[in-house]
């Protein structure tokens, strides 16, 4: 039985993977993080049957207060960052679903992991098709050395580029940095219009009412070009169970892993 801790389990993609842990019969949701629901009970606000799953404000508290294996985090980049460290200075594994950490924030955390023998899974976004779109991307870098990543959302995202859009970035530069065609000095006019360069990749966000989550990496060569896209629906349902599957897998190794595909079987 896999004892289980989520943050940020009152928000959208929090709640329903709450529902799914509870459902799940070798997991137990232990207890839960929500600034604004402390001290309630998770299981009432979320209609779980006659489940006692208390609800914290603070991640020290309930370290000390309640006895979990893994924390799965859905919260704010800032607050994720200090989630997770103390969390792995007590020996638990993290699973981090929160969008916007840096590749600096990773490289602390993966320090802070490999002291306490401890585990952290990044997961920029949990969604089979977005895991696919991932690997067909790394495979078309490998091929083409000109591409560019656009990243779409809905108005109010905060976070920008999207945690998606940072991984799969980072995943690309791994392959190969894209050509360089017209360099930065080079450019006339409004040089921000050409995006944001994440480790030598070039990544746009639209952040307009209408859309959901969606992004796309395009590739270019001569007289042809690939789009590779993944556009998301309404609900969280689609992310659920590659969060499920990453709680299991996050104790198969020691250190800091990114990308559900790390721990999945192609």
């Amino acid at each position: 039985m896999i004892k289980v801790f989520i943050a940020g389990a009152t928000g959208w993609a929090g709640s329903e993977l709450s529902k799914g842990v509870y459902k799940t019969d070798d997991m137990q949701l232990v207890g839960a993080l929500s600034r604004k629901s402390k001290g309630k009970n998770l299981g009432e606000i979320l209609s779980l049957e006659n489940a006692e799953i208390p609800i914290y404000d603070d991640i020290n508290n309930a370290l000390s207060e309640v006895d979990f294996d893994v924390l799965v985090d859905y919260t704010k980049p800032d607050v994720c960052k200090k989630n997770t460290i103390s969390a792995l200075k007590k020996g638990k594994r993290v699973v981090i679903g929160t969008s916007g950490l840096t590749a600096e924030d990773y490289s602390e955390i993966a320090t802070i992991a490999d002291e306490n023998n401890s585990s952290v899974l990044a997961v920029g976004n949990f969604s089979l098709t977005v895991v696919l779109l991932q690997k067909f991307s790394e495979m078309a870098a490998q091929y083409i050395p000109n591409f560019e990543i656009i990243d779409y959302a809905h108005e109010d995202k905060i976070d920008s580029p999207s945690g998606t859009a940072r991984e799969l970035a980072h995943r690309l530069s791994q392959v190969q940095k894209p050509t360089v065609h017209v360099s930065n000095d080079e450019l006339i006019g409004e040089k921000d219009s050409r995006g944001a360069n994440l480790e030598g990749v070039q990544v746009h966000s639209i952040r307009l009412p209408g859309h959901v989550i969606s992004i796309e990496t395009i590739f270019g060569l001569k007289d042809e070009k690939l789009t590779i896209r993944h556009d998301s629906g309404s609900s969280a349902e689609p992310y659920v169970k590659g969060a499920l599957l990453a709680i299991e897998k996050v104790g198969t190794f020691t250190g800091l892993r990114r990308g559900l595909d790390t721990v999945m079987d192609f």
